[in-house]
């Protein structure tokens, strides 16, 4: 007797109406008319709305919810979020001008990054954002930057804390890091920020990414607020902000189940009023990236081909690895496994069989859906890869072998849809 296989999380951000994909109110196939071209990225208006209003929901209304646009920096999407959180963070100078496009107040940006220029550092002293300094030396930059252009900078304090996410996907802090000043050195720094003309805000503590165990992020939570007031002692002023990160995780492979997020929001509403009380002044920030946008993207591409090769089915697609680095298994996983992926004219299909979906690269690497079961499909069909709005298009290499490009729509009101996969 065989064993039974784990399944994908439902799917319930997109309907089906006539076993085709509906995004952003239309049929797949009429959308795909719409954008001209295959492949492409779509994503959801109403899908980033609803989730940003679930959020409210669950987290105490002291929580203030910034969106971390390298999850996606399409200028559309980031305008879209800029009217629904409050605020964003940028990781780069190019992010930067797009967040500075929005209507949101320069004080409500903030820039995190290792390896910040010059040129990225005046361009954020001058805008007035608050900077996520992360070494000693980048203080000093800042400081000097700040003398020579009359600026007083806005700044914060990113600690690379001396704990992580655990079961995280992407451990940011605990141990050796590039990213912020270490724990134990942040007294030493905080008495040197004192002495500069610097606009001092606060901290960013960031542990982890990717997590799906309320548990563990319940854990970080308590650990960072613990730390956050301990270093809050050796601080030249009040604090004003105390950024925890995020580390919310969505469901990507067979198995995995979603973030409680109602536990996770009690947990915060127990631990806020001892930290209120210890800091009164400091606004309490959540900053999330793929949480917010990841499960409202789709990356559709288009079958050129059905091949056969000794027994083994293959949709050879227009789309690839390219443009979705992430779904062909060659960012961060460590063993492959596949992404929610659907026939997205044939969702259900009335022939089914085992299908791999590749695409047009000259590397074995290419393949977005390894052995899946799918709608029997052929030439001119459209397949479809879910949990595609985070770390797509601008997290893969779009020069590999010099195939045409992705193309990026937002669509749809903030109407949410319903229905689902």
């Amino acid at each position: 007797m065989s064993a039974v296989r784990p399944q994908h999380a439902p799917l319930v951000q997109f309907p089906v109406v006539d076993d085709c994909l509906q995004i952003g109110g239309m049929p797949l196939t009429r959308l795909a008319a719409r954008v001209g071209q295959t492949p492409f990225y779509a994503y959801d208006r109403a899908a980033m709305t609803a989730r940003v209003a679930e959020l409210r929901r669950h987290l105490p209304p002291e929580i203030e919810l910034h969106y971390a646009m390298k999850a996606n920096p399409m200028p559309a999407v980031v305008q879209h979020m800029a009217g629904l959180v409050d605020g964003i963070d940028v990781a780069s100078g190019g992010e930067l001008r797009v967040a500075l496009d929005t209507t949101m107040a320069p004080l409500n940006i903030s820039f995190a990054g290792p390896g910040k220029s010059d040129a990225d550092l005046a361009c954020a002293v001058a805008a007035g954002i608050v900077l996520n300094m992360e070494s000693a030396g980048e203080m000093e930059r800042i400081a000097a930057i700040g003398e020579r252009l009359g600026v007083r900078p806005q700044v914060a304090v990113r600690v690379n804390p001396d704990f992580e996410l655990k079961s995280s996907g992407m451990k940011m802090g605990g141990g050796p890091k590039q990213f912020g000043v270490d724990a134990e050195q942040v007294p030493e720094l905080l008495a040197r920020l004192g002495r500069l003309a610097l606009d001092f805000h606060g901290f960013h503590i960031f542990s982890g990414s990717q997590n799906l165990k309320a548990e563990a992020i319940q854990e970080a939570h308590e650990k960072t607020f613990a730390l956050a007031l301990r270093l809050a002692a050796h601080a030249p002023r009040p604090l004003r902000m105390l950024n925890i990160g995020g580390g919310f995780g969505i469901p990507y492979f067979p198995g995995e189940g979603r973030l409680d997020l109602a536990a996770v929001g009690e947990n915060l509403k127990r631990l806020l009023p001892d930290v209120k009380r210890a800091l009164p002044e400091a606004h309490i920030v959540i900053e999330l990236g793929r949480y917010l946008v990841g499960e409202a993207g789709v990356y559709v591409s288009k079958v050129i081909e059905r091949k056969v090769s000794r027994g083994q089915v293959y949709l050879v697609t227009d789309g690839g690895l390219h443009h979705h680095l992430s779904a062909s298994g060659n960012f961060g996983q460590v063993i492959r496994k596949n992404y929610p992926v659907v026939i997205g004219n044939r969702v259900r299909g009335g022939e089914r069989e085992t299908a791999s979906v590749v695409g047009p690269l000259c590397t074995p690497l290419d393949l977005l859906a390894d052995q899946m079961e799918l709608a029997q499909a052929g030439p001119g069909d459209l397949a479809v890869v879910f949990q595609s709005g985070a770390y797509g298009l601008t997290a893969s290499p779009g020069a590999f072998l010099s195939h045409p490009g992705a193309v990026e729509v937002l669509v749809g009101s903030d109407e949410p849809a319903g229905g689902g996969v």
